[in-house]
C-alpha cells in the first residue's frame, strides 16, 4: 500500500498540482509529520501502522490549517484516514481550510485500529490505496450508561478529578481552532486555578465541542491521566445525531445546529 500512496504522492509534486505534501516520516526510528516538497525525501514516507495498529497518529488536519494561513493561495496534499476526512469537511464548512487548495490522499485504518476506537467509519471517502475497515458501533458509552445515575455520577466526577490541566486534550485537538480559547476564560475555569474546579473545565470543553468533534480519539491518547474522554464525546455525538440527525463531518457542506448563523 505504500508504495502506492508514494507513486501517487509523486505524481502530485511532480505535476505541481501541490506545493507540498503533509504526511508522516519515520526518522530516526521515531515516526512524526512531515511536510513532502521534494520526491526524493518519499523515501522517509510512513503510514504510522508497523508497530502496531496506528502506532504513531497526528492532528495532521490542525497542521495543515497553520500552514494554510500561512500560505492561503497554494494547494497542498494531506495523508488522511476516516477521522481526518471528517475533520476536513467540519474545517471546510466552519471556513477554517478551503477545499479548493486541499488534495487528499485517503487511506483506510487497518481494523484493529478500527476495533479499538469503535469508530463507524475508519476510512475516508475517497481511498488511494488499501481495503476498508469493517466500522464498529461504540460500546463503551453503553457500559457508562447502563450504570444507574448515582453510579455514573461517580464514576465520572471519579474521572475528572484526575485532571491535571495540562491542556493536552485542546493543544492535540483538530477542532480546537478558536482565537479565544473558553478553556482560558477566568470566569469558567481560572485559568490560574490548579487542579481545575471539578467538573467545570471537561464541562465547558465539552459544551464547546458540540457539533464539532470528529471523534478521533487524539484527546484521549494525548490525556496523561487516562481521562476517558472518548467516551465522553461519543455520548455528546449520540446525543446530537438523536436530536438533530447530525454526525460532525459526514456530510460535505451541512452545518452544526450550532454554526446556523448566515455567512
Amino acid at each position: 500500500m505504500i508504495e502506492a500512496i508514494k507513486d501517487k504522492v509523486k505524481e502530485l509534486l511532480d505535476s505541481g498540482e501541490i506545493k507540498g505534501f503533509l504526511g508522516l516520516a519515520r526518522k530516526n526510528g521515531h515516526i512524526a509529520p512531515h511536510l513532502y516538497q521534494n520526491i526524493d525525501e518519499l523515501e522517509m514516507l510512513d503510514l504510522g501502522n508497523r508497530n502496531g495498529a496506528g502506532d504513531a497518529r497526528y492532528p495532521l488536519t490542525k497542521y495543515l490549517t497553520n500552514i494554510h494561513k500561512a500560505y492561503p493561495e497554494d494547494t497542498f496534499g494531506i495523508l488522511v484516514r476516516g477521522c481526518d476526512d471528517r475533520a476536513l469537511t467540519t474545517l471546510y464548512t466552519w471556513n477554517q481550510l478551503r477545499p479548493d487548495k486541499v488534495v487528499t490522499v485517503g487511506i483506510p485504518c487497518p481494523q484493529e485500529l478500527a476495533d479499538a476506537c469503535e469508530c463507524a467509519t475508519p476510512f475516508p471517502a475517497e481511498i488511494v490505496a488499501g481495503e476498508a475497515a469493517e466500522g464498529r458501533e461504540s460500546t463503551s458509552v453503553n457500559e457508562v450508561e447502563n450504570l444507574v445515575l448515582t453510579d455514573r455520577f461517580s464514576f465520572w466526577m471519579d474521572e475528572f478529578v484526575k485532571c491535571i490541566k495540562c491542556y493536552g486534550c485542546s493543544n492535540v485537538c483538530p477542532m480546537c481552532f478558536c482565537n479565544d480559547c473558553s478553556l482560558k476564560c477566568d470566569e469558567l475555569v481560572k485559568s490560574g486555578q490548579l487542579p481545575p474546579e471539578i467538573p467545570v473545565f471537561h464541562h465547558t470543553r465539552a459544551m464547546h465541542m458540540v457539533g464539532r468533534c470528529i471523534d478521533c480519539g487524539l484527546c484521549e491518547e494525548a490525556c496523561p491521566s487516562n481521562i476517558p474522554l472518548r467516551t465522553l464525546y461519543k455520548k455528546v455525538n449520540s446525543i446530537l445525531d438523536q436530536q438533530f440527525d447530525f454526525q460532525t463531518g459526514t456530510r460535505r457542506g451541512q452545518r452544526s445546529p450550532l454554526n446556523m448563523i448566515d455567512k
